[in-house]
């Protein structure tokens, strides 16, 4: 996962997004005094047509592939509105600067109303990286989430899920300052479908392991997402209105992910 996460990083400024009517592959350079080379390698069609925000096309759409709104923050679980974890969920306590959450968008469309205003659904994926605290091991194919005390001492016990997400976006943004920026509002509901739950665990005695198993982890995830950027960086909070897991005992367990979004455009 750290060498997935470093690949995105470098590839947040590496946008593959619709841009032309005949579906030909555009690669754009652009450079002025005192600044690097930007590429942009698209394939598609895009709303804007021109970066210029006084001539961007109205009443358009665009869609293709794309890699953006690539987000990497932190994971919070609320139970029953606290985020103090109820004894019967403590087996879950994890290290807070340890629990993370990535997702990316990998396809789009949309329509562009104005230069100002567009709505875009969106395909992608989204990783919850839970790091608990105790020496367990949540079990596999159970009716119930479940997990048995270890005599090992983990250096690693990971606890996560991947979903499948698709976001609604309503995209809000101010014209081209001087410089070339703007300024970026997003709101939209999003529905995840799970692929599937995993325990990732290191210790001196045993190695590395690894167990896959959907963990009763609710099949299907419903949130809402808020971003706010400028010039292409952002700051992001999810919220996931429906419990993480289809067990009992864990209902009223939620989610709430907060970070930075990098690649808005």
């Amino acid at each position: 996962m750290n060498l997935i996460l470093t690949g995105m990083i470098g590839m947040a400024s590496l946008t593959v997004s619709a841009q032309s009517d005949t579906n030909d592959t555009t690669i754009v350079k652009t450079v002025s005094k005192g600044r690097k080379y930007k590429t942009s390698v698209s394939f598609g069609r895009s709303e804007d047509s021109v970066s210029n925000n006084e001539s961007a096309p109205t009443g358009r759409f665009g869609y293709g592939i794309t890699f953006t709104r690539l987000d990497i923050g932190f994971s919070k679980l609320i139970d029953n509105g606290s985020f103090t974890l109820s004894p019967k969920n403590d087996f879950l306590s994890y290290r807070g600067f340890k629990t993370s959450t990535i997702s990316f968008d990998l396809l789009y469309f949309g329509y562009r109303f104005n230069p100002n205003f567009r709505i875009y659904a969106a395909a992608g994926f989204d990783w919850t990286l839970i790091r608990l605290r105790r020496n367990i091991t949540i079990q596999k194919n159970t009716p119930d989430l479940s997990y048995i005390e270890e005599p090992v001492d983990f250096d690693k016990n990971r606890f996560s899920s991947s979903y499948v997400h698709i976001p609604l976006n309503f995209e809000f943004r101010t014209k081209e300052n001087q410089r070339g920026k703007r300024f970026y509002f997003v709101v939209g509901p999003e529905v995840g479908f799970l692929l599937n739950g995993k325990v990732k665990q290191i210790s001196e005695e045993r190695g590395k392991q690894k167990f896959k198993d959907d963990y009763n982890f609710q099949k299907v995830r419903l949130g809402g997402t808020v971003r706010v950027a400028y010039a292409g960086i952002g700051l992001f909070t999810k919220y996931y209105f429906n419990d993480m897991f289809e067990s009992e005992a864990q209902k009223g367990l939620k989610n709430i992910a907060f970070g930075i979004t990098l690649g808005i455009h």
